[in-house]
C-alpha cells in the first residue's frame, strides 16, 4: 500500500504563521536546489512553518547552485533535487563534497532508487527522501537536526 505523499498543512487553520514560527528558537539555515517553482514554494513554506527552517538560498540548476555554494553564507542544511533544469543534483553534491562543506546534505527526488541512494551517499548525502512518499520523514528529519537529535552527518539515519 502506498502512503499518502501530500505535504501536510503548513499550520492549523486560523493559526498565524508568525505564531507557528515562534516555536522555532534558532532557524535551521537551509539552501534548496529545486527547479520546479511550485514544489519549491510549497516545500520552503512548509519547512519554514513546521520545521524551523530558514531558507537562505535557492537555485534551479546545477551551475547556479555551485555558484551559490562558492559564495554562500554559512548554512546547516542543503536540500537537493537530482533532476534539474540543467545539470544534475549529483553535480551539486559533488561540488559540496569537494568544498568539504560541513552542512548536512539531503536529497529530495522522485526517483529514490537503490542506485540513486547509493550514488548520493558516495557523494556525501546524509539522507535521500522520495518526493512521492517521504515528505513527512523529511520534515521530521529537519526537526531533529534543529533540536540536535539527528544522527551525525553521514550517518544516513
Amino acid at each position: 500500500m502506498r502512503r499518502s505523499c501530500a505535504l501536510p498543512r503548513a499550520h492549523p487553520p486560523g493559526l498565524p504563521s508568525t505564531i507557528a514560527r515562534a516555536f522555532a528558537v534558532i532557524p535551521l539555515r537551509t539552501f534548496i536546489v529545486e527547479d520546479n517553482p511550485l514544489i519549491y514554494d510549497h516545500l520552503a513554506t512548509t519547512l519554514q512553518e513546521l520545521a524551523g527552517v530558514e531558507v537562505i538560498g535557492h537555485a534551479r540548476d546545477e551551475a547556479d547552485a555551485v555558484r551559490w555554494l562558492r559564495q554562500a553564507q554559512p548554512f546547516e542544511l542543503m536540500i537537493v533535487d537530482i533532476y534539474l533544469l540543467s545539470g544534475s543534483g549529483l553535480g551539486v553534491l559533488k561540488a559540496a563534497q569537494d568544498a568539504q562543506l560541513g552542512a548536512r546534505r539531503v536529497v529530495l527526488t522522485n526517483r529514490a532508487t537503490p542506485d540513486i541512494r547509493q550514488r548520493c551517499a558516495q557523494l556525501g548525502a546524509d539522507r535521500v527522501f522520495d518526493k512521492s512518499c517521504e515528505l513527512e520523514e523529511l520534515i521530521s528529519y529537519c526537526e531533529r537536526i534543529a533540536d540536535g537529535s539527528a544522527t551525525a552527518p553521514g550517518g544516513l539515519h
